[in-house]
């Protein structure tokens, strides 16, 4: 079996593995595995309107599974996706409620282009402290999602607002809200974010197979040594790597606080989707075009979820689980290849 084949079959198979897994703990719990995956399904293709949410959930997926997946290829855990996420989302609400006479061909690009500035900042820190002194990024990244998380409250009570809990409604020269797809999926938040997240996916696989830079990356992520021995320069590479990787996650970032919510609000805890992006990115193997089609099935797990518990009784922490399940087998994929070899060779003696 060829490598690109196996790289297709394990994560159908993790995702397999997963939704059967499920059904059996649905099954001890007490609850119908057959009832409960049909109200997901229905939750998430039954009306226009969940279509709508799903592809809206998926969209700030993608760009953080991409985001994930350029510090994988260059070696690093980008585990600081979530607050770069943050620093993205309120880097755009700053500019989108402000310089309200600008027209939205300068207005909307101006907000996206800091947004993704602001994430690219947070995540320079965690690069230029592991390319120089050689700090672990995984530790940093982690102390920087706490230290985001309480930089976007302060400046939305202090320097956005008088001590209020969210801010104004940004002006419309600024959105991402589109009348037209909103009406066409019955009233939901999809945006024209989307079309943003996939012209980036095109983007990062041109980056990564078809440029110089690309290819550093990935010789940087196979062997450091050897990339320096061939002349490349490991430390700018790592540098490059992780700020790229900023910028997508702080767009991820921009799609919420342009497209979805249109302000900034108090948060008592991160949002979570730059850790669920970890997973879309495992799932999808760090490919753009995997990544694309793993953000849509998360999306349509978070979506449909909540159909199952309300059609079905099943609780939405059963998604949850389902999710824990598949990255599982995702990681241990190795089982699988274990399992398909067997298979293989039983074949080939018979």
């Amino acid at each position: 079996m060829s490598k690109r084949v196996q790289t297709l079959v394990i994560p159908v198979t993790a995702v397999i593995l997963g939704l059967l897994c499920g059904a059996i703990i649905m099954l001890v719990f007490g609850y119908d595995p057959i009832g409960g995956y049909s109200s997901l399904i229905e939750g998430v293709v039954g009306q226009p309107f969940y279509i709508g949410e799903t592809i809206r959930q998926a969209t700030p997926y993608i760009l953080i599974g991409l985001s994930v997946a350029i510090a994988f290829k260059a070696g690093l855990f980008n585990i600081g996706a979530e607050g770069q996420m943050l620093m993205g989302w309120i880097g755009s609400i700053i500019i989108a409620t402000n310089f309200h006479d600008l027209p939205k061909w300068i207005h909307l690009p101006f907000a996206i282009i800091v947004g993704a500035l602001f994430g690219a900042f947070w995540a320079f820190i965690p690069g230029i402290l592991k390319a120089t002194l050689r700090v672990n990024e995984v530790i940093v990244t982690i102390m920087l999602n706490y230290t985001a998380l309480y930089v976007f409250n302060y400046i939305v009570q202090y320097r956005l607002t008088k001590g209020l809990d969210k801010t104004k409604m940004i002006d419309s020269s600024a959105s991402l809200q589109s009348t037209f797809l909103q009406n066409i999926t019955t009233h939901s938040s999809l945006h024209w974010g989307i079309l943003i997240a996939l012209g980036v996916a095109i983007i990062m696989w041109f980056v990564l197979k078809k440029t110089t830079f690309g290819y550093e990356i990935e010789a940087v992520g196979f062997n450091e040594n050897a990339s320096q021995y061939a002349g490349m320069s490991v430390k700018k590479t790592i540098i490059m790597a992780m700020v790229l990787a900023g910028a997508l996650s702080g767009l991820a970032g921009v799609m919420e606080g342009l497209g979805n919510y249109a302000n900034a609000y108090v948060l008592s805890s991160s949002p979570g989707i730059g850790f669920d992006g970890i997973a879309v990115a495992l799932l999808g193997g760090s490919s753009p075009i995997g990544i694309i089609l793993s953000a849509l099935l998360f999306a349509a797990l978070k979506i449909g979820a909540l159909n199952m518990s309300a059609i079905a009784g099943v609780p939405n922490e059963l998604v949850d689980i389902i999710i824990a399940l598949i990255i599982f087998f995702v990681a241990s994929s190795y089982i699988i290849r274990w399992a398909m070899a067997k298979f293989k060779k039983g074949a080939n003696v018979k």
